[in-house]
């Protein structure tokens, strides 16, 4: 039972890869690409470590797949958010049909920004 559910997972990870290269492909702002490939990494590549972990047991191959796993999981969203608070810092603009920017917001002192049509 536990064999096929690996596979699984790690068919649902390989789709999430391939889901978050074409958002990096197809979106237009750096902060779009970086919100798929974070969701790339995070799902697709940690459910492919769990399918490893599952496939192999406690082996040395698959507590090293759990480790990467646990590792990725923890360290992917946050090295994410700080690339993306970087480039708002630093100025980068987002794609003009961004609808609402909360940081922008906070960053000017609260004053709201309406945009015109």
């Amino acid at each position: 039972m536990i064999s096929p559910l690996g596979w699984l997972i790690i068919w649902i990870g390989i789709l999430f890869d391939i889901l978050g290269t074409v958002g990096l492909i197809r979106f237009p702002d750096v902060y779009n690409r970086l919100q798929a490939s974070t969701k790339c990494v995070t799902l697709g590549t940690f459910g492919i470590m769990i399918g490893i972990f599952l496939l192999k047991g406690f082996s040395p191959m698959g507590i090293k797949a759990l480790i990467c796993g646990a590792f990725l999981l923890l360290t992917s969203p946050v090295a994410a958010h700080a690339l993306m608070r970087g480039s708002l810092h630093f100025g980068q603009k987002m794609w003009k049909g961004t609808v609402i920017d909360q940081y922008g917001v906070e960053k000017l002192g609260g004053a709201q920004i309406e945009k015109e049509d």
